[in-house]
């Protein structure tokens, strides 16, 4: 009997589909497997290419099979779909991701470490907890607004509405409303202080990366970014380009071009939204800066805040900015600034 050398794994919680093909792509196995069989099966298996989509589980699992000898590729769900015949199942899906795997354009997504996603899950724990401290502010704001409190915009502010809840003898804000707002002011509490532990643990594993630090030496990227990108990027040389990094994470204007005319659309919103919303925020805060300091040393930076919006040029800057990573991560260095470019 032949042995499979290309073998596509559809993942799932408890039962997985396999499908394994030979040198000249004949159907070896095709079959399910319990959760608790995936790697038996696999350790009898001879070291063969091993594909699956980047999902929920996949890098476990592709850490899993590395160690067992087989090579393993991941590829982006959208890539895999178009190779599914007809009507979707796991024998089916298994067996597109086993013939996806194998094209010479296919592109794959880098297996993380352990160590990667211990960060990335740090970073995904703060994001989670800062929608909901935001939903808490707004609920607080809207509810003492209906009594003609307020407070000026800013998380720092919300300290005076707080103040206004603890204080008994504030007679603009009634006893019963009073309760209920001391409960939400309560976990908002809870969840800053969750927030900034967060952030001390970031801060801390970005002290310790060599990546992070020097990624830290661009305009707009701070530790939170900084320790994003190095932990999310695992290997620079699955981009050809910085245009190519700014496009996975979705910096790069949407498409729809035919017969040699290029219409381009907004940005395409597609790949890391993370990411995308950390360097549109630290570009956001370069651009601010400028504003108010100038900014003589970025020309081109001054050329697209005079003509475009500030959002749009935002936009602008995170793309070079993550053209600046790929470049770090890919080449080594630090930023070097440019000169500052004397008025005449």
């Amino acid at each position: 009997m032949n042995e499979a050398i290309t073998v596509g794994v559809d993942l799932a919680k408890n039962v997985f589909q396999v499908h394994g093909v030979d040198a000249e792509g004949g159907l070896v196995f095709s079959r399910r497997l319990r959760r608790g069989q995936v790697l038996g099966f696999f350790n009898k298996q001879p070291p063969c290419l091993v594909g699956m989509e980047a999902c929920a589980t996949s890098h476990h699992w592709a850490r899993q099979l590395i160690e067992l000898g087989h090579e393993v590729k991941l590829m982006p769900a959208n890539y895999v779909k178009p190779y599914v015949k007809r009507s979707k199942n796991d024998a089916a899906d298994a067996a597109a991701i086993c013939e996806a795997v194998t094209r010479p354009t296919m592109r794959f997504v880098s297996v993380k470490s352990t160590e990667q996603q211990s960060v990335l899950t740090v970073h995904r724990t703060r994001e989670l907890l800062v929608r909901q401290r935001t939903m808490l502010i707004n609920a607080m704001r809207g509810h003492m607004a209906e009594f003609g409190i307020v407070a000026p915009v800013g998380v720092p502010q919300v300290r005076q509405l707080l103040a206004v809840i603890d204080d008994q003898d504030d007679q603009r804000l009634p006893a019963l409303a009073r309760t209920s707002l001391q409960g939400l002011a309560r976990q908002f509490m809870s969840l800053h202080n969750e927030i900034h532990a967060a952030e001390l643990r970031i801060r801390a594993w970005h002290r310790c990366n060599e990546a992070s630090r020097r990624l830290e030496t661009i305009p707009g990227v701070g530790p939170i970014t900084a320790s994003a990108l190095a932990a999310s990027i695992t290997n620079p040389e699955v981009f050809r380009s910085g245009r190519e990094l700014a496009a996975w994470i979705g910096l790069v204007p949407r498409q729809y071009s035919t017969g040699g005319k290029q219409r381009l659309g907004k940005i395409s919103k597609q790949g890391d939204q993370y990411l995308r919303w950390l360097l549109v925020a630290g570009a956001m805060s370069v651009i601010r800066h400028a504003k108010r300091k100038g900014s003589a040393n970025l020309p081109w930076l001054t050329d697209i805040i005079a003509r475009k919006p500030t959002k749009v040029a935002a936009v602008a800057l995170a793309n070079k900015i993550a053209r600046i990573v790929w470049a770090l991560l890919k080449h080594g260095g630090t930023y070097q600034r440019h000169a500052a470019v004397p008025s005449t």
